[in-house]
């Protein structure tokens, strides 16, 4: 039988390691078991090693092989609802000690990056492209509240001054966010999980995990073999395949679309992004963009929900690449390629603990890349016994989407039309 393979994406295909590691076979016996090789499961594995724990990590594809490896390779800061939403719907306690934690996943990955020298293509920068005028207005008020919050690197772009940054008469102006950023993102998860495997732990691919037993300990079952483990983190997200049904019904997995241009002129490269940011607009279903190391444009959006795969990237991502740079007209487009990440009814991640001994972390919402590594630390503190930032997540409600399973796709989609439609008018 063929071991699995990543996605034909850009990231796949100039991944600096393509070692496939072993199969689980037989029964192991560790500290903490943790389920997925995404960005979650191997932060939380790194930081746990870290620490002098014995983990493994029981991967059902390929490290990366999900959200992780395929998605936009952007560093954005904050989560999907921002600290004022945090403020108003969680109340003040809740949200002083969210506003902590929102700059922290971008500072935790240049720190891994630093430490354990790993090279994935990281730029500094990231541009909010405000579509519209009320758009523009919105940027104006997250730049004063993140720096009432402490983030002071933070420059707001007028309608001129944006262009600075990128070459389309697109956008009402925006705001430069010089803590964010992007990256390679294939590169840097495999990079975290060798540090991880440097530092003593085990990696099994192609092992999907079949059933979790509770208990102390508790088990982690393959078709081939299970891991007997003090402790268990499930950190599947959209691909977690009923292990969880309790947890899986409180989120829906989403499809993102991305393309990859051939390598460009050096010249196009500086009239489409002049200073290498990436870019996302402040759309309700966004467009991002940005250059990778070898020079290629990646191009991504285009949700579609229920986590369903189109049937032509290119036609859904292509038109909105050239609305924002026409003079791509004919540029060959080299790879394309969706993924899924997890979305959740209240757009804020979802955390908790199934008795003694197993814990969970999901549905990031779109803001997966910094998200999803603060979350593998504050795993890895709980575990420990520092219970104090996990618990901030564990504290908030976790909602079903209404309509339940059958419904709750037609239901978001019309609620996306409506605020899709708002944008297109600007109101």
């Amino acid at each position: 039988m063929s071991s699995p393979t990543h996605a034909n994406s850009y990231y796949a295909a100039y991944a600096n390691d393509k070692a496939i590691r072993p199969q689980l076979t037989g029964e192991h016996r560790c500290d903490v078991c943790v389920v997925g090789a995404g960005f979650t499961g191997i932060s939380t594995a790194l930081s746990l090693a870290e620490k002098g724990k014995r983990v493994i990590v029981v991967e059902g594809s390929r490290i990366g092989f999900g959200a992780s490896g395929r998605n936009g390779g952007q560093i954005v800061n904050s989560f999907n609802r921002d600290i004022d939403y945090i403020y108003k719907n969680y109340g003040d306690d809740i949200g002083q000690k969210m506003a902590k934690m929102a700059f922290a996943g971008s500072e935790l990955i240049r720190h891994r990056i630093e430490k354990y020298n790993i090279d994935c293509d990281l730029k500094h920068g990231n541009v909010f492209a405000a579509c519209n005028k009320k758009q523009f207005e919105e940027l104006k008020a997250k730049k004063a509240l993140w720096e009432s919050h402490g983030h002071n690197e933070l420059e707001l772009l007028t309608a001129s001054s944006i262009q600075d940054h990128i070459g389309s008469d697109r956008y009402a102006g925006g705001l430069l966010d010089k803590k964010g950023g992007h990256i390679q993102p294939l590169n840097l998860v495999l990079g975290q999980a060798n540090a991880f495997e440097a530092l003593g732990g085990q990696i099994f691919e192609d092992s999907e995990v079949i059933r979790l037993e509770q208990g102390k300990p508790g088990k982690v079952v393959t078709k081939q073999g299970t891991v007997v483990a003090d402790t268990i983190v499930v950190a599947g997200n959209a691909y977690i395949f009923g292990l969880l049904p309790e947890v899986e019904k409180k989120a829906m997995p989403c499809g993102t679309q991305v393309i990859a241009t051939e390598p460009l002129p050096e010249d196009i490269q500086k009239q489409l992004l002049p200073t290498d940011r990436c870019v996302e607009d402040c759309n309700y279903l966004l467009d991002y963009y940005r250059l990778s190391g070898d020079g290629r444009l990646i191009y991504g959006g285009g949700t579609t929900y229920g986590a369903r795969d189109p049937g032509k990237i290119e036609s859904i991502i292509v038109p909105k690449m050239l609305k924002t740079y026409p003079i791509l007209k004919d540029t060959k487009i080299d790879f394309a390629w969706t993924g899924n990440f997890l979305l959740t009814m209240m757009r804020m991640p979802q955390v908790g603990k199934i008795g003694d001994n197993l814990y969970y972390a999901q549905g990031y919402s779109g803001h997966g890349v910094t998200n999803s590594h603060l979350m593998g630390e504050i795993l890895s503190d709980a575990i420990d016994g520092e219970m104090e930032r996990f618990d901030v997540f564990a504290s908030m409600p976790q909602y079903q989407f209404p309509g339940g399973r059958l419904l709750r796709i037609p239901y978001t989609a019309v609620g996306a039309a409506y605020y899709n439609m708002r944008d297109k008018l600007g109101i």
